[in-house]
């Protein structure tokens, strides 16, 4: 009976972090050290742990024990806790006992655990505290017999719902429906009913009413239907929104027709709720109905229904939802109630329903035709032939509707249907939707090189604005094929051509069109080498890649720059990602001319992420009289005694400047492990500059290690 709650015990002190031996229950005398803890001097607290462990593992034995530290208001709630646990009569009779002498907040919780265990033969004195003076007590004595919920506390509890006082009433009247849930899952409505009617009469507060509402509805079977309109036609909003969760909840033959049919006797602001709810009850002898409602009824009940449809509805809907959608191509709310058929039938489930539609595709005509093929996109039907021969069709609507469905279906070798009718149809407005469909249908090809291709051999005949639309529908598309198509563009005579494929460029989401954007800024004949340069610097700045990689990148963008604003832009990726090979083009390449000031600061900032405390002019001054002899001498990792020899790994990492950029990972990974866990670590290298000795020390995971030049 009570084994599930000791269940719940022990998760709940397992996340308390009390961790214990053995997760199964001990032996009886295991519990004596426990039971003398209790009857000992011990301070409140030991006694508390004890007793949550008893609460696990407490048998009749601790029971005395436990019971005598009811009457403490420090441990009385620890003691119930265990007594409450205890799958033994024992601890029932002695919490019988202790209601008995007990009074004020003890006695409450006394009374509440008795509830918690349903001990029946608690009843007869838990009805005279029904009149107890304390409101406490008569409300919590009320609480427990509804609980234990059999026929002696339902009786009395019922005689009690007249108690003059108002708190005491509503515990009576939250007892009742107790006991009537109790019949209610028991099957015996009819008792359920009349324990939920007395309740409804009764002079109680209104949360009692609702749950008492709820409860009479469930216990009532088809004609609870009745009181749901009841209680939505109220206005009261509890009373509302527990009759709309009834409505989802109530059995029996028929209830979700009846439901149906009461719509016209609500408001109309709530006949959409109700229709909702309708969706949770997944009652497919409503299909009809709804249907009915989804085709005829108030715009409000319409795109409820088509909501509901959505969940319930299979092929059989497709008919009805069809002519619906057909509706979507008018004005007002004919076209918004169309639009949610159409996204209705799109979120229907089943080959069925694709079976079906293709099926209705091949002899449809007018406002469903057009609903059919729209249909087609969005689910992605496999009807190509049947979007080919309407593509020709003499229906500028449903030409278009075809494109675009084209577009979601359209398998490789249909492409050049879509890329003639992009570059060759007389329409403007033909020849974007053919575009978009194009596209659609080009991001989405599994092989990608193939379709680009397709498009860079239709470029050699394409008008210059089809060129330059193809050229951006490759550039979506990305890959290798297309970049190359693009560069041609940017390589060729026609400025036209070259302004759009530079921009396309620019905006490349991928570091693979690096060498084409650093070829055009190195072309001396080009008129967009800045924008081609910059491009590159784009890339260098958001994509990732390696350290290595990125330093390149910036030592080829500033020898190819022949002005400071591109320079400078060099040194903005430089300082956004600090490491010894970016130092390296810093170095190299910047510190001379105009921009040593922007230079220094790039440095500075490498010093400062690196926690390092440095004059960076200084170092500056420095690094710009060129290369050091440079010797690691000897170099540690680690803490106190713990140290691990890093020579070699820091050798390999030093070149020939006076600082060391170390990688961004953290020195344990750099070092191959971790010589003192737990503990802050220090890297200390010794080392010999220009012939001279010296040392330096750096903090587990800085990024730079400074190293001064010896006077």
């Amino acid at each position: 009976m009570f084994q599930h709650k000791r269940i719940w015990m022990a998760i709940a002190l397992v996340a308390g972090a009390c961790v214990w031996s053995q997760p199964t229950r001990v032996v009886a005398e295991d519990e004596q050290p426990l039971i003398q803890l209790l009857e000992s001097d011990a301070a409140p607290a030991d006694k508390a742990l004890a007793c949550k462990k008893l609460a696990i593992w407490g048998s009749a034995d601790a029971v005395p024990a436990l019971a005598a530290l009811l009457p403490d208001p420090q441990l009385t709630s620890w003691s119930r806790i265990a007594l409450e646990a205890i799958p033994d009569s024992a601890a029932d009779r002695a919490l019988r006992e202790a209601m008995a002498s007990l009074d004020g907040r003890p006695l409450v919780g006394v009374i509440n655990s008795i509830g918690v265990r349903g001990d029946a033969e608690a009843v007869d004195s838990l009805v005279e505290r029904l009149g107890d003076d304390d409101v406490d007590v008569a409300t919590a004595a009320a609480a427990a017999l509804g609980k234990i919920a059999n026929e002696p506390a339902t009786s009395a509890l019922r005689g009690a719902l007249a108690d003059p006082r108002s708190d005491v009433r509503s515990a009576v009247a939250e007892g009742i429906v107790l006991c009537a849930e109790r019949q209610l899952a028991a099957g015996d409505n009819s008792q359920a009913k009349e324990l939920y009617d007395e309740v409804l009469a009764a002079d109680v507060p209104k949360q009692r009413i609702v749950e008492a509402t709820r409860g009479a509805i469930l216990a009532s079977g088809p004609d609870g239907v009745a009181m749901i309109v009841e209680s939505i036609n109220s206005g009261d909003k509890p009373l509302v929104s527990v009759a709309l969760m009834a409505a989802r909840e109530l059995s029996g033959e028929g209830v979700s027709m009846k439901l149906m049919d009461a719509l016209d006797e609500l408001p109309a602001s709530e006949q959409p709720r109700l229709i909702l709810a309708m969706a949770e009850r997944g009652d497919d002898e409503t299909l009809p109905a709804l249907l009915e409602v989804a085709k005829d009824g108030p715009a409000a009940q319409r795109l409820a229904a088509l909501d509901v449809l959505a969940k319930l509805g299979d092929a059989s809907c497709v008919p009805v939802l069809v002519g619906i959608a057909g509706s979507s191509n008018t004005g007002g709310d004919d076209a918004d109630v169309g639009e949610a058929a159409l996204a209705t039938l799109a979120a229907l489930s089943g080959d069925d329903v694709d079976a079906e539609v293709t099926a209705r595709l091949a002899d449809a005509e007018g406002d469903e035709q057009l609903a059919l093929v729209r249909l087609v996109g969005m689910r992605r039907i496999d009807a190509v032939p049947a979007l080919l021969a309407l593509v020709h069709g003499r229906d500028p609507a449903v030409r278009s509707a075809a494109l675009t469905a084209l577009g979601e279906v359209a398998r490789l070798e249909d492409v050049s249907v879509l890329i003639e009718r992009a570059v060759n149809s007389g329409d403007d407005d033909e020849a974007a939707v053919a575009l978009a469909a194009l596209r659609a249908a080009c991001v989405r090809m599994p092989n990608r090189e193939a379709c680009a291709q397709r498009l860079s051999d239709a470029m050699t005949d394409a008008s210059a604005e089809a060129q330059k639309n193809m050229l951006t529908t490759l550039s979506m598309m990305g890959g290798e094929t297309a970049l190359q198509a693009i560069r041609s563009a940017a390589l060729s005579n026609d400025d036209d051509m070259q302004d759009a494929a530079t921009r396309l460029l620019g905006s490349w989401m991928s570091v693979d069109a690096g060498p084409v954007l650093l070829e055009l800024a190195t072309t001396p004949e080009g008129s967009y080498q800045v924008r081609a340069l910059r491009g590159y610097l784009r890339l260098a700045r958001q994509f990732q890649m390696t350290d290595a990689e990125r330093a390149e990148m910036c030592r080829q963008a500033w020898q190819a720059a022949e002005r400071d604003a591109e320079r400078k832009l060099v040194l903005e990726v430089a300082e956004r990602y600090p490491s010894s090979e970016m130092l390296d083009v810093v170095v190299d390449s910047c510190l001379q001319g105009p921009l040593k000031d922007d230079a220094t600061r790039v440095i500075a900032s490498a010093i400062e992420q690196a926690g390092g405390q440095v004059d960076a002019a200084h170092l500056v001054e420095q690094l710009a009289d060129g290369p050091v002899e440079l010797e690691i001498v000897k170099a540690t990792y680690g803490a106190g005694e713990r140290q691990k020899d890093v020579t070699a790994a820091v050798a390999k990492l030093a070149g020939n400047r006076p600082l060391i950029a170390l990688p961004p990972e953290s020195y344990n990974d750099l070092f191959d492990g971790d010589p003192a866990p737990g503990v802050t670590k220090t890297l200390t290298i010794e080392y010999r500059l220009d012939g001279k000795t010296g040392k330096a020390e750096a903090q587990e995971n800085s990024r730079l290690v400074l190293l001064t030049r010896q006077k």
